[in-house]
């Protein structure tokens, strides 16, 4: 971490809630967030372009059909034959899919009347909209919109040695559906679709690895829980795991989705920006607030208000880019609201000597443009003049 006390308000690894922020076209200018997602990646990136920021997308996970559709196949005949006592609906393009194949294999009528019959638990409201749009209707959601969750309220209200049917998110999920079976229910499944981390065949995911590492983003959004191994998975094929972590854990906000998606993020003690609502819009909205709020550091200085947004600095209204070394010097200095910093300090911060920090400063000071705002103190240090 180049400097715990420069980065304002530092997450802790409980879910953190926000209000709504409001929209500006300039609201998150100077930051640079990095998107993760496939499906519906179009919508984070517009949202944040439209307010400013600088989005780097590399999809570190795909949802994509199953190549062979004939295990689907004869997974639906099996569940048409079985006319399972109850179906848990987990995600809606899992089930959409799922019905196409039917459809196309002319299974789909029949496949409707043998679920008619069966009392259906969704995940969450996407789910159910992809239920009631085949015809069919549920019978409730998890309380947690998470399949654990949905897994507890199937055992807690189904009786011992009911069948049930599970239409399965990507991967098989063993453990869920292990409690299942040790709670005496028999277990069908079917797997519309799967993810795919094609890390090593996408120079975007490189690219997104190289800018976490060198903590040249702001925040990395996660929409899946796939998606935040693949992006652990390629760095650690790139011998960067490490850095990648160490920049989570310090400068660059992981910010997820929901509570499913945050784990592998908190097993690696990483601290997670979550909204309390588990949908696409909260977690555009908490970004943006805190990425205006709490990550843009400001102070007052003899030369005008001064705001580090990202790698913006704002000096009496006027925006200049700055380079990734100058961010991290800056955001010292700032942080240090007019404070004597040590050239040794900040040339920790830099993880140089004191003479690259010393090339990195008159640098620092030409972008600005503002003569003596980045003061000397003789055998000290350097200040803002404030």
């Amino acid at each position: 971490m180049t400097s715990v006390e420069a980065h304002a308000a530092p997450l802790d690894s409980a879910f953190v809630t926000g209000c709504a922020a409001g929209f500006g076209p300039d609201q998150l200018s100077g930051f640079r967030i990095g998107v993760t997602s496939d499906r519906r990646s179009a919508d984070l990136i517009d949202a944040f372009e439209r307010r400013g920021a600088t989005v780097l997308h590399a999809p570190t996970v795909r949802m994509k059909p199953a190549e062979d559709d004939a295990p689907i196949i004869a997974d639906t005949r099996r569940v048409i034959a079985a006319r399972p006592d109850v179906l848990l609906a987990t995600t809606s393009y899992g089930m959409r899919r799922w019905f196409e194949v039917a459809d196309a294999a002319g299974l789909g009528e029949a496949l409707q009347r043998a679920l008619s019959v069966s009392r259906i638990l969704v995940r969450g409201p996407k789910a159910r909209g992809a239920v009631r749009a085949t015809g069919l209707d549920d019978a409730g959601m998890s309380d947690e919109e998470t399949t654990a969750s949905l897994v507890d309220k199937t055992i807690d209200e189904c009786p011992e040695g009911a069948t049930v049917a599970v239409q399965q998110h990507g991967h098989a999920d063993e453990q869920q559906l292990r409690r299942l079976r040790d709670a005496g229910m028999s277990v069908l499944t079917v797997s519309p679709y799967t993810w795919s981390t094609d890390e090593d065949a996408d120079e975007r995911i490189t690219r997104l690895i190289d800018a976490v590492a060198a903590r040249q983003l702001d925040a990395v959004t996660f929409t899946s829980a796939p998606a935040v191994d693949g992006l652990l998975a390629a760095a650690r094929a790139r011998g960067r795991l490490d850095e990648v972590l160490q920049a989570f854990r310090g400068d660059v906000v992981a910010a997820s989705v929901g509570p499913v998606t945050s784990a592998p993020l908190r097993d690696e003690a990483i601290p997670v920006l979550q909204p309390d609502r588990f949908r696409m819009g909260a977690l555009i909205r908490l970004v943006c607030e805190h990425l205006e709020d709490r990550a843009t550091l400001r102070v007052q200085t003899l030369h005008g208000a001064v705001e580090l947004r990202g790698s913006t600095a704002v000096v009496d209204g006027a925006p200049v880019r700055l380079t990734p070394g100058s961010v991290t010097l800056f955001r010292v200095l700032v942080a240090a609201k007019g404070a004597v910093v040590s050239r040794r300090a900040l040339a920790g911060a830099l993880d140089g000597d004191e003479h690259t920090m010393e090339v990195s400063l008159s640098r620092l000071r030409q972008t600005l443009g503002v003569p003596g705002l980045v003061a000397t103190v003789v055998k000290r240090g350097y200040r803002l003049d404030v």
